[in-house]
Parts: structure tokens; sequence; C-alpha cells
């Protein structure tokens, strides 16, 4: 309305006599311009999540008449299209003219820009204003981030953390924190987004990834009050939604975790941590061919991240698709390259065929040479010992890994392997330190509920044990405890375990 009422004043302004101009000219300065009015109304329709109107509304204007702040919502617009083309147009436009800005510098490298040609444009800029040697290394930093290479992004970032200029920002300790959980280290993640939370209690970029961290070690009262917290800062963000689905999806309430992964969704259809969500619910609930489609879109939006195979790769399995898991898994070692998460993947599926477990185990010995305290290479290794009967390789492979780790499922299964060569206090020993990590975790207790009901490890026992053995599962379910550590693997892979 606004726009028709500025033509019709421009029509009625052309037709006035001379001697009219001079009045009408202080009221046509108060009028906002035509571009500006555009801009607003391209807005309104982003918020409606009505794209293809704001795109149109915005291509209308001519291209030297747009504003940095114009082109910067074409190209977040063109991108979420998948019109990246046009998209890297309009984030260079906005760098011509606004050489600092950072959210179109990461927009590009997110867009496989080379991280030189970045910076090229922002050269001039560097060099004329002091203080700025940070941001070439800082543009080298989200270089790595978005090419998948996590120990040189974390490298970097942190020689940048160390510098007083950037020491404690918010930003670079929530990207550490997210680097070091898509490189599998759990423990710096948590710590680093405590930190940040820390320096900005208002935060809500991230949490999400933190919520499902304190989720998977069993912290599901901290979960909680990270959820209520993020909802009283603002429940339009899809990240207060996803911490409370991971406190219902880890209590098993998979159909509430369904539809909260949704609302997130809704409010953040970019949101790789509601898609996976969404998926694993999908998944825990038999519907793995709905959670495979909430899988290739996460991968689609994020792909880097391991998780998201991980999800869809489980799906696979899920449903007997052994070769489609197997080719997936292959496709993701040589994207992503021979890392620990990728042998360890890899071995996964592996251990799926017995055609292939000679293969599995080369892949988690190199796993394992990488990075001896991954827990997912130590459990499917775990897993390979115990089929074999190798009980005391298994003990071995555990007490080294948690030498200087703890963990509830190493020492669940290592509870597991002692009962199997009959060192019964100490696994009751490590059933209770498992429970202590995590007291919800049902494997655990059922243990040690098998524990107590042992009196004493004599021969007398052991023959009741065989009469009940179908009915228990005690000794005789060993085999079931390397199909517990497998199903563990397949409950905790849906998003972003390690």
């Amino acid at each position: 309305m606004a726009l028709q009422q500025k033509k019709a004043l421009s029509k009625t302004s052309k037709v006035r006599p001379s001697t009219g101009n001079a009045a009408s000219t202080p009221q046509s300065q108060c009028l906002p311009s035509e571009i500006e009015v555009k801009y607003k109304m391209a807005e309104c329709y982003t918020m409606l999540k009505q794209d293809k109107d704001a795109i149109a509304i915005l291509d209308g204007i001519p291209s030297r008449q747009r504003t940095p702040k114009i082109n910067m919502m074409l190209a977040n617009l063109y991108k979420k299209a998948g019109q990246e083309r046009s998209s890297v147009t309009s984030y260079k436009e906005v760098l011509r003219q606004c050489p600092l800005a950072l959210d179109a510098i990461l927009g590009l490298l997110s867009l496989s820009v080379k991280g030189a040609e970045v910076a090229s444009m922002t050269m001039n800029v560097i060099q004329s204003i002091p203080n700025l040697d940070w941001l070439s290394m800082w543009i080298k930093a989200y270089a790595f981030v978005h090419t998948g290479d996590n120990t040189r992004a974390i490298n970097t970032i942190c020689s940048l953390e160390k510098k007083s200029l950037l020491r404690d920002n918010v930003d670079l300790l929530s990207s550490l924190a997210d680097l070091y959980f898509r490189a599998g280290d759990n423990k710096n993640s948590i710590l680093k987004f405590e930190q940040a939370q820390m320096l900005d209690p208002y935060l809500i970029k991230g949490m999400d990834v933190y919520g499902y961290l304190l989720a998977r070690d069993g912290r599901l009262e901290d979960v909680e009050n990270l959820g209520c917290r993020l909802f009283n800062i603002s429940d339009q963000h899809a990240e207060p939604w996803v911490v409370s689905g991971c406190h219902s999806f880890y209590s098993k309430r998979y159909s509430r975790a369904l539809y909260l992964g949704a609302k997130a969704i809704q409010l953040n259809s970019n949101s790789v941590q509601a898609l996976l969500l969404k998926g694993a619910a999908l998944r825990n609930m038999g519907r793995v061919q709905e959670a495979i489609i909430h899988f290739r879109e996460a991968i689609r939006l994020a792909p880097c991240r391991l998780d998201c195979y991980e999800g869809l790769i489980d799906c696979y399995l899920a449903s007997n698709s052994i070769r489609e898991a197997m080719v997936m898994a292959n496709n993701v070692y040589k994207t992503l390259g021979a890392n620990a998460q990728t042998l360890t993947l890899l071995a996964t599926v592996c251990l799926e065929d017995p055609v292939t477990q000679e293969k599995a185990k080369t892949l988690l010995d190199k796993a394992l040479t990488q990075r001896p305290d991954y827990i997912k290479a130590v459990v499917k290794k775990a897993e390979l010992l115990s089929r074999e009967q190798k009980y005391e390789d298994g003990i071995a492979l555990l007490r080294n890994a948690l030498a200087n780790q703890s963990d509830c499922v190493l020492h669940r299964i290592l509870g597991d392997f002692l009962v199997a060569v009959s060192e019964y206090q100490e696994a009751m020993d490590q059933y209770s330190i498992a429970l202590s990590l995590d007291p919800n975790d049902q494997k655990s207790l059922e243990g040690m509920q098998k524990m107590e009901k042992e009196e004493s490890p004599t021969d007398a026992t052991q023959e009741e044990d065989v009469d009940d053995m179908e009915g228990s599962g005690e000794e005789g379910d060993l085999e079931g405890s390397d199909s517990e550590a497998a199903q563990w693997a397949d409950q905790e892979q849906w998003f972003g375990m390690q």
C-alpha cells in the first residue's frame, strides 16, 4: 500500500504546476525510499517462510541500487534455496562494499570458495587498519572448518584464542566447542560450551549440541535445566526445542522427542541437530524410511559432519540394507579421509557381514593406533573380541581405554567381560561405577541385578544357573553382552555421538 501511495504521489507531483513543486519537495524528502520499503516487505515474507516472494521482491531492485544489507539478505535466501552461484555473487558484492562483513566471509567459505580468494578481498583493509592482523588467521581457521579439516581448524582457533584481542571471545569458543564435538572429543567440547555459556548467559547458538552431549552423558537433570533456561530466553529458536527433545529421547519418550524435533524444524528448517533428533526418534519408533529422509537432508546441509552419515548408515543396518550401508561408509571414508572416526564407521558396517570380519579388525586396529582413547572404536573392538571369546584381551583393551577417562558404557562392557572370566566382585564394582556415571543405564542395572542374585561363584551356584540360563541369561548369555555393545552403538549413533 505504501508503494502504491508513493506512485500516486509521484504522478500528482508531475502534473502539478511549477509553483507547487517547491512545496512538495520537503514532503518527498521525508518519504522512505522505495528500496527500503521493498526490503521491509522482503523481511516480512522471510518471517512468513515465503522465501520465493522475498527473493522476487529483492530481485526487482536494480543491482546498482542494492545496499549491502539487501545483498546480504539475497545471498542468504539464495543459499537456502540452493542457488549457490547467485549466493556467491551476492556475498562477494557485500564484501566489495563492506570488506569486514564476517558473516559474508563465512557465507562464501560455506559455499566452498577458497580461503585464499576470500582473504584477497579483505587484504587492503587488513593492511590499512591497525590491530586487524588476526583476521587473515580467522579466515584460515574457518576455511579449515568448512573443508572438514577439524584438527587444523582446532589448532588455528586455539592459537587465535590465545591472542589478547580475541581471548574469551564467545563466537570463537562456540566454534571450538563444535569442532571438538565433530572430532569426537566430547569432554573438551562440553568444557568449551560451558566456558562460552558462562561468558554469555543468553547464548543460544550451539546449545542444541551442548544439550545433546549432556543427555548422552546421562546428565538429564542438567539437560532439563538448560532447556528451561533457553525457553526463558526465547522459544522462537530451534535450540530450546532440540534440547528438550534430547531429554525426551534419552528418557525413551520417542513420540515426544519426535514432536519437539518437528517443532524445531518448523522454526528453523536448516537446523541439522533438529533433523538428527527427529530422524533418530523416527528410527527408534520403527519408521526407518522416514528417518532416512531426515538423515539425508542433514547430510545435504552438513556434508562434513560424520554424525549425519552415522545416522543414515544406522538406518540402513536396521533395515538389513548392508550393501547400501557399505557403499555409504566407503564414500564417507574417501570423502572425509582416513581418521579414527571414519575407520570405525567403516568397521561397524564390516562387522555386520561375516565375510568382512577380518577387514573390520584391521580397520579398528588402525583407528585405535591413531586414537587409543576413541570410545566408539574401543566398543567395537571389544564387541569383536567378545565374539571370538578373547575375554582377557578385551579386559586389557578396556582397562587401557579407561586409564585416562571414565565412560559409562566402557565400565559396563568391562563388567560383562569380567563376568565371563568369573571375576564377579570386580564386575559388580564396574557396574556400580557405570551406574554412578549414568543412573539411567538400564543394561548396567540389569548386570548388577544379575550379580546380586549370585550367592557365590561356587560350582553349585553355577549348576543352578545352567538350569536357569534361558530365563536369566547370566553366564550363558555372555554373547548377549556382545550384542548389548552393538545395541549401545546403534542406540547412540543417532546424532553426533562422538
